[in-house]
């Protein structure tokens, strides 16, 4: 079965969404509080949402909108996956937080300044305080970016356009 690269575009921009939504319901809910890795992959998620609504606004252009749609997801996945491992590490509670702030910190600083209830950072990056199948919040995030990064490969690589 062949997808449409707009059809795809506008699924990834609804899962994108949808994640974004998910992780801050569910630390609202829950009362988790989100760490400056944490609030960067909501930023992340956010950011291959707009390119992938550029996609589906301009759907001659799939593979353009692919790559930096794939690029952010490449980041993200990088992201998750230090945070998992992090939180690994027996006692990694210093790793992220103290000291001089990294640029991600900063970035998450400055959006969190203008947008408090999405993107304050209030949390250690090693905590592990919600699990599902025996998965932390970000070994999901990154099967999630993985999952982007496989469907953005897909659009950049696929011979014709639909």
């Amino acid at each position: 079965m062949r997808v449409s690269p707009r059809l795809a575009f506008g699924l990834l921009m609804l899962a994108a969404t949808g994640l974004t939504l998910a992780g801050w319901l569910l630390g609202e809910m829950l009362k988790l509080q989100a760490c400056p890795l944490c609030i960067f992959q909501r930023l992340l998620y956010l950011l291959i949402a707009l390119f992938a609504l550029a996609g589906v606004l301009l759907p001659g252009y799939s593979r353009f909108w692919g790559v930096p749609l794939g690029l952010t997801a490449a980041g993200g996945l990088a992201t998750a996956a230090y945070q998992s491992w992090l939180q690994l590490l027996p006692d990694a509670s210093m790793a992220c937080g103290f000291g001089e702030p990294t640029l991600i910190e900063q970035i998450v600083d400055w959006f969190g300044v203008r947008w408090p209830s999405l993107f304050m950072a209030t949390g250690f990056c090693s905590s592990k305080d919600w699990l599902f199948l025996g998965l932390s919040m970000a070994n999901w995030s990154c099967l999630c970016f993985l999952a982007i990064l496989v469907v953005a490969a897909v659009l950049v690589m696929r011979r014709g356009e639909c």
